[in-house]
C-alpha cells in the first residue's frame, strides 16, 4: 500500500510541477509514475484496487491537463510571465522591383561592388557595375536581378538626391 501511495504522490507532485515548469519532461515522468502505481495496484489489490487506482490516475491527469492548458494561460501569473511584445522590423532589405529602374538613389553603404542603397526611404541590396561606389554617392538604378538592383554612378549630378538616413 505504501509503495502505491508513494508512486501516486510522486506522480502528482511531478504533474503539479509540470503545470508551473512547462517542458513535458516532468509531466511524462509523473504520468509514468502514476501508471506504475496503477500496475502495482492491480498486482497487489486485484481488479477492484487497480480499477480504483486507474480512475484516480485518470482524474489526476485530467485535472493537470485542465490546469495547464485551460486555467493557467488565462491567469494573471501567466499574463505576467508571458512575452507579448512583437518586433515590427524586418531582417532583410526589400526585394527589388522593376519599377525602380531609371530612378535616382543614394548609396547607404559603400558598394564594393555590393551593398545597400536607399530609394524613397527604403533600403535595397544593390550591385555597382563600376565596382566601387562610396557611401553617400548618388546612383541610378539601371536594372535588377532576382534579389538586388544594379546601379551605376549617377550621370546627372544636379538631380534631386534623397538624403541617406
Amino acid at each position: 500500500m505504501s509503495a502505491v501511495v508513494l508512486l501516486f504522490a510522486c506522480g502528482i507532485l511531478l504533474l503539479a510541477l509540470e503545470v508551473i515548469v512547462p517542458g513535458a519532461v516532468l509531466g511524462i515522468v509523473g504520468g509514468i509514475l502514476l501508471m506504475v502505481g496503477v500496475g502495482l495496484s492491480f498486482d497487489r489489490f486485484g481488479a477492484e484496487g487497480g480499477a480504483l487506482a486507474s480512475a484516480a490516475a485518470l482524474l489526476i491527469g485530467g485535472v493537470a491537463f485542465y490546469l495547464e492548458f485551460v486555467l493557467l494561460p488565462r491567469s494573471r501569473l501567466a499574463r505576467r510571465f508571458s512575452m507579448t511584445a512583437t518586433v515590427g522590423g524586418t531582417s532583410q532589405p526589400a526585394v527589388a522591383e522593376a519599377s525602380l529602374v531609371g530612378r535616382q538613389a543614394v548609396a547607404a553603404t559603400t558598394l564594393a561592388p555590393s551593398g545597400l542603397i536607399e530609394c524613397d526611404g527604403r533600403r535595397y541590396e544593390a550591385f555597382a557595375r563600376s565596382g566601387h561606389v562610396p557611401a553617400g554617392s548618388a546612383v541610378e538604378v539601371v536594372g535588377f536581378d532576382t534579389f538586388r538592383v544594379i546601379v551605376t554612378l549617377s550621370t546627372n549630378p544636379n538631380s534631386s538626391q534623397p538624403t541617406p538616413s
